[in-house]
């Protein structure tokens, strides 16, 4: 039960890192420009810090997740890794709430800052920030997952001690 546990958590690991390296790709590569009124303006993700950090964070649990998969680690360090799975979990919703808010200003606009959206004039840079949201949900909820089985096997090893 203990090597299906494992492979569970490998599994959601690797889906974790595809959805991080998707993340971080998608939103990096998030450019267009457009033209109003004869002036020239270029929307991509340096242009806003949220959008940096949700780069940031998504790389640094990237690699978290990468260097995690291949580092041989028995219950000496699981107590560790699993306040850093806790802290990578939740540094990525971060990110994906806040790129989430400035996204959805950007579609749709703000009435009351007298801020228009701009997804009408560069659609390829919002569909790009769209991809990056939804690869971003999926490692997040990868990650939950992940402290869901973490949680679950270390109370299931304070009940072995108990006994």
């Amino acid at each position: 039960m203990s090597l299906f546990k494992n492979i569970h958590v490998v599994l959601l690991r690797l889906l974790a890192l595809a959805a991080t390296v998707a993340a971080t790709v998608v939103m990096a590569t998030s450019h267009d420009s457009a033209e109003v009124l004869n002036i020239k303006f270029e929307a991509k993700y340096t242009n806003s810090p949220t959008f940096k950090y949700f780069v940031l964070t998504n790389a640094i649990a990237g690699g978290y997740t990468l260097v995690l998969i291949f580092f041989p680690c028995k219950s000496s360090c699981g107590h560790f890794i699993l306040v850093l799975d806790l802290i990578i979990a939740l540094v990525l919703d971060s990110s994906i709430s806040s790129c989430l808010a400035i996204g959805l200003v950007g579609k749709n606009g703000n009435s009351h800052a007298g801020w228009l959206p701009i997804c009408g004039e560069v659609p390829k840079f919002c569909d790009h920030v769209t991809l990056a949201l939804i690869a971003g949900v999926v490692a997040a909820i990868a990650y939950f997952l992940i402290l869901l089985c973490s949680l679950h096997s270390l109370i299931n090893l304070f009940t072995l001690k108990a006994t």
